[in-house]
């Protein structure tokens, strides 16, 4: 039976503590939405956050905080940037957690993160909401920002022998901070590795179109995995991914991205 209190947690005197198991999550109602930690009951959180900013609320600069967060792309300085550092509506049924934030002030976009609990898994439903009198063109990009020492796990498309597969089969995006002979970079046969370090000196990112629906993060015995859906035929931000890795010598982020929509105003755009 899936469970929600109230609880402090890092300096934020009022979060949401969501269990399906002997698993828990924690967000906080005072800024977000965020989902602060992830992980086994008792265990170390898999998400990363950021030491300096526990607690903090209020003020006009975004923060990163650490932890899972919905963005839109796609980014660009005052769109993606815009602060979420207010307090939130959140309402439990029983079932499902649903947090809701104030329309954001730069962009007439309102963000809802659902949580629906499994014995074994959890569900994160996304939504971006067009308050503004006309459509805007955006995706949903849901971030999550993982703790240090570990390997994102991005599967490569399936094997097929030549002549067999004459076309190809996916893009690959590089920003331009990424060096193609980095050592946290790895090419494999069905996966690409990207290895989070302590000790790197600049932040690299990749991005690809994933079919398969699935990315993962393995740190010590512990292995992290996303699942969302590939629509084949939909038009993916940043050349067409929708499957984005960032690393630097603090975090790595797993980031996963709906179509781009033309939304409506009052429309609604959902991202698993």
């Amino acid at each position: 039976m899936p469970q929600c209190e109230v609880m402090p947690y890092h300096g934020w005197q009022e979060c949401l503590r969501v269990s399906g198991g002997n698993w828990e999550l924690i967000a906080t109602t005072q800024v977000g939405p965020r989902l602060l930690r992830f992980g086994f009951v008792g265990g170390q959180n898999l998400f990363w956050e950021h030491p300096n900013q526990q607690g903090t609320t209020g003020g006009n600069e975004w923060r990163i905080y650490g932890g899972h967060r919905l963005w839109h792309a796609p980014e660009h300085p005052m769109r993606t940037y815009a602060p979420d550092n207010d307090p939130i509506q959140w309402d439990w049924n029983g079932q499902r957690l649903l947090l809701r934030q104030p329309v954001e002030m730069r962009t007439g976009i309102q963000k809802e993160v659902e949580i629906r609990p499994a014995e074994d898994s959890v569900e994160i439903v996304h939504r971006l909401v067009n308050r503004n009198l006309w459509t805007v063109r955006l995706a949903a990009w849901a971030l999550s920002v993982m703790a240090p020492g570990g390997v994102a796990l991005v599967p490569q498309e399936p094997y097929q022998p030549h002549p067999d597969a004459l076309l190809p089969v996916r893009v690959m995006a590089l920003w331009a901070y990424t060096d193609m002979s980095d050592s946290r970079l790895g090419w494999g046969k069905r996966l690409i590795r990207v290895r989070q370090d302590p000790t790197a000196s600049h932040p690299l990112k990749i991005g690809v179109s994933n079919t398969l629906g699935w990315m993962a993060y393995w740190r010590g015995e512990m292995l992290f995995v996303k699942r969302y859906a590939y629509h084949a035929g939909a038009e993916y931000p940043d050349f067409g991914c929708n499957t984005e890795v960032f690393t630097n010598a603090e975090m790595l982020e797993l980031e996963t991205l709906s179509p781009l929509t033309e939304l409506p105003p009052e429309g609604v755009l959902e991202h698993t």
